[in-house]
């Protein structure tokens, strides 16, 4: 396709395709009758997916050609790979991060550059990180669409009766140790009954410990870096926590910790006292734990000059590859990517923009009195998010495992780190492999 007849079709699109308020509700539902229906398919449901479809609905007001029909769907990564695979993709698909780059390797996506270049699409509007997690081997192959970064969630109520200062979170690792001990507490029996902290709660930052210490998982290049002694120093922490405190202790008092999004939570129950979790985070405490008395902040660092950064997750917006009609799906995203539409889908869902402006209003509006906080962590330089390899997947499940056998006293560190250095360094060197063949990265 010339960049021309893209430019031709992109500019009566757009001019179909401005940003509007939302309608009154008096409005009657709109018809697809006589338009080019576009399939949608994403994992949001509820109020997310209530957000969306908010949007959805106001594109489809703002024009009569085109009709966008939105289909949550339960894991959609996977639906989505099947159909395009079998020649019959969705126009539109919602997914993770953590999809793109697997799936760019398998030309499951469009790239989007030239539709963005014509469009006048540029990344100077969205905070770098966000960008750039859009980003491999020279293309773009999705855009941001609502992100995340995470923080130190604590219990303030606990905190008071601890003795502690409610408005004074840790701030290096070594605070968050001290006050993790402070805030355990043990029966007569010597059960615990309560504790301060437990690096491997919820389980789902064990790949993030080392970067917190001042490590990496990978060079960026051609080595795995799991084994250098930041990593291992971050390792033997959490292992600290298993020796200080007893496995089998700990065992028993994670035995009564319900379901993540449950009241049962260990956070939202008052079983832990503090807690990494993501912004998404006000949503079931506001659910759950309603006169919880609680608070954010940046998660601690070893080293306090790095305070204030964070792990930024995020949920793009692609065209899968085989789809009918992209120059209309297209339109869409074009749509999604004004400050209106964005920032409305945001506020719905109760997360941040990826963009670089935000209309005062947003915060203002915003339910969750700590949005600053995790805007500032997802502009902070330091801040980082998955490494950009195909088989991340494979590493994180070996870096979980591997930490469960370093807190259950099984392996030590080193050798737990050693073994998956050799394992994802074949990974990694079989990688390379295919991408000098394919020429996409230097022979």
């Amino acid at each position: 396709m010339t960049v021309t007849r893209l430019a031709g079709l992109l500019g009566t699109l757009a001019a179909l395709a401005r940003p509007v308020a939302a309608a009154p509700a008096a409005l009657p539902p709109v018809s697809p009758e006589g338009r080019l229906e576009l399939q949608f398919w994403a994992g949001w449901t509820d109020f997310e997916g209530q957000a969306m479809m908010d949007v959805v609905d106001d594109f489809n007001r703002s024009q009569d050609r085109l009709f966008v029909r939105y289909v949550p769907v339960g894991t959609p990564d996977e639906k989505m790979l099947i159909a395009t695979a079998g020649g019959d993709p969705p126009d539109l698909s919602g997914l993770y991060d953590y999809n793109l780059v697997s799936f760019a390797d398998k030309n499951a996506f469009l790239p989007l550059d030239e539709f963005l270049s014509t469009a006048g699409i540029w990344p100077e509007r969205f905070l770098p990180v966000y960008w750039d997690n859009c980003q491999y081997h020279g293309h773009t192959w999705a855009v941001p669409t609502t992100p995340a970064t995470v923080a130190l969630h604590w219990n303030k109520a606990m905190f008071r009766k601890a003795g502690l200062d409610p408005e004074k979170p840790p701030r290096t690792i070594a605070e968050l140790d001290a006050l993790a001990e402070q805030l355990t507490v043990r029966d007569k029996d010597g059960h615990i009954t309560q504790m301060g902290f437990l690096p491997w709660e919820p389980g789902w930052w064990n790949w993030s410990w080392p970067y917190f210490f001042g490590g990496r998982l990978w060079d960026g290049r051609d080595r795995i870096t799991c084994d250098e002694p930041a990593c291992v120093a971050a390792f033997t922490w959490v292992q600290g926590y298993a020796k200080k405190y007893g496995v089998k202790f700990v065992q028993v008092f994670q035995s009564g910790f319900g379901d993540f999004s449950s009241p049962q939570n260990a956070f939202m129950a008052g079983k832990v006292a503090m807690e990494i979790q993501g912004v998404w985070m006000y949503n079931f405490i506001t659910q759950y734990a309603p006169k919880m008395d609680w608070g954010a902040a940046p998660p601690p660092n070893t080293d306090p000059n790095l305070y204030g950064r964070s792990i930024a997750d995020l949920d793009i917006l692609t065209i899968p590859r085989g789809a009918r009609h992209p120059e209309a799906s297209f339109a869409f995203i074009k749509y999604l990517m004004e400050q209106g539409p964005m920032e409305k889908l945001c506020l719905g869902q109760r997360k941040f923009t990826p963009l670089k402006a935000v209309t005062p209003g947003f915060v203002v509006a915003h339910p969750n009195r700590f949005i600053d906080l995790f805007i500032r962590m997802a502009g902070h330089p330091q801040t980082f998010s998955l490494p950009q390899l195909p088989f991340f997947q494979e590493y994180m499940d070996e870096l979980n495992v591997g930490m469960q056998k370093v807190y259950l006293l099984q392996a030590t560190p080193e050798a737990v780190l050693g073994e998956i250095q050799r394992k994802m360094q074949k990974a990694l060197d079989r990688e390379l492999r295919r991408q000098r063949r394919l020429g996409l990265v230097p022979a």
